[in-house]
Order: structure tokens, then sequence, then C-alpha cells
């Protein structure tokens, strides 16, 4: 049961949430008081927004796609601009009824990997993350539907897989490390560097990517980064230099980019 509010009691968080800088306000202070079963939990809770954790941090989750992906502190949230590499992932995969296997590499939360299992359910997944708290996080939001390990970008992977995977999806770090400090402080500061910093031309783990993944793609299999309209070429370059076939593809509505490289 959320807490009820007078409306003196709304205006007052809603106040006190925009003072702070956020935008959405009214929606926030809703949100908040949903998920908050006792007064003292919602002032808790708005003690920590107003203190500039991410807003999906402090209720526990995040929607993505439609689905309520749990995200604890610490922890990437995840964006509305991957749904474009949800989407190329599931356009990817096998449609002759042959059950696709998919790797979701830098998996953060595992928002990526459960939106591509729910849709396309059977569908063999295998996520990894570098960061602890991200892989306990993936592990409970995918359940039983796929395994999250723990290590860096395919260090992990069992090795039967080589050769065997459909897609290998990436939404690695692609900001600048100069381009850190400009970033806003609920992410600079409360998000984990590993899943922001992509080094000097924020492609740095996109060319790792692009070196790892052809070990793993079946003939004729996908390897898809998330990454920006600037750095597209260059991320593009990266596949190519690894005898992947590029191609770049652009959702405005989402501002999401993703290229997409296959294996010959």
């Amino acid at each position: 049961m959320p807490v009820p509010l007078s409306p003196a009691e709304r205006d007052a968080l809603v106040s006190r949430l925009r003072t702070a800088g956020c935008v959405f306000a009214e929606d926030e202070a809703a949100l908040l008081a949903a998920e908050a079963p006792d007064a003292a939990t919602l002032a808790a809770l708005t003690e920590r927004r107003v203190g500039g954790e991410p807003l999906e941090q402090v209720v526990g989750w995040a929607e993505f796609r439609g689905l309520r992906v749990a995200v604890a502190p610490g922890v990437f949230v995840p964006r509305a601009r991957t749904g474009l590499l949800v989407a190329q992932a599931l356009a990817a995969l096998p449609h002759d009824g042959r059950r696709g296997t998919v790797v979701d590499l830098c998996c953060g939360s595992g928002a990526v990997g459960l939106a591509v299992v729910t849709a396309a359910p059977g569908t063999a997944l295998w996520a990894v993350d570098v960061d602890p708290a991200a892989v306990a996080c993936a592990r409970g939001n995918l359940g039983d539907r796929g395994t999250a390990l723990l290590g860096d970008l395919d260090a992990p992977l069992p090795a039967d897989l080589a050769g065997r995977v459909d897609v290998v999806v990436a939404n690695a770090p692609y900001v600048p490390t100069a381009e850190i400090a400009r970033m806003p402080p609920e992410a600079r500061d409360h998000e984990p560097r590993t899943a922001l910093d992509g080094g000097t031309d924020g492609v740095e783990l996109h060319r790792r990517v692009a070196a790892a993944a052809p070990r793993w793609l079946a003939p004729g299999g996908h390897l898809l980064i998330e990454t920006s309209t600037r750095q597209a070429d260059a991320t593009a370059a990266a596949c190519a230099a690894h005898g992947l076939h590029p191609r770049v593809v652009r959702d405005e509505d989402l501002d999401g980019t993703v290229v997409v490289a296959t294996r010959p």
C-alpha cells in the first residue's frame, strides 16, 4: 500500500524534489510514495533521491521495454535507448525454429538479456559483467532464464560456446574518460566507473569486444554494440578490423545507435 499523502504533504514532497533538481518531480513523488510502506521509509527514500542517487536505485527497479528490472545501489541503470540493442538482437536471432544462443557482455543489471529471453522464450543466454554487484543483480533478474557470470568480457564463458553463438550483444561503456566529469551527478557519482569509462576516445572497450567476438560467433552470427553517432564509425571500424561486416543502425525516437557486425 502506498503512503497516503495529504495534498499539502504531496505538494511539499514535489517542491523538495524540484528544488533538488528533479525535472519530473510530480511523477517521482508519486513513485516514491507508491514504493514506501510507511512515512519513515518515504522520508528515507526521499533523502536518498534529493542527495542525488538515481531514482531507479532508490526505488530498486527500472522500467525497460515494459519490464520491471531490479536495480541495486551502485549498479548501472538501463537506459531507454538501449531498447534498440534489444530490437536488433531479436531481429538477428534464428527464425527457422532453432533455439538461439545469445551472449550479453557488460550485462549490468541483465536488462538486455532479460528483454531478449522474455520476447524470445527458449533462447539460451549467457551474461557477463566485471562488477560483482551487477552480476548479483543480473542473476536475480534472470533467474533460471539465463546464466550470469563474473569476469572480464568473454573470459568466463564456457569453451564449448566457441563458434556456436548467434548473437553477441554489448552495451560496453563508451563515454570518453575526460567527459565523465561532465556527466550528470546521479550517473557520475552513483554508477560504477567500469560501466561509464570507455577510455580515451570512448571506443577502447568496443575494440576489445570486436576482437573477442569472432571466436564465439557462429558463421552468419552477429555482434551488436551500442555506441553513439559520434563514435559509430570508429566502432564499425573496430569490427571490420576483425573480419566482421558492420553497418550502423540508428533510431531517432530512442536516440539509440547500434553497430551490427556480421561474421561471414
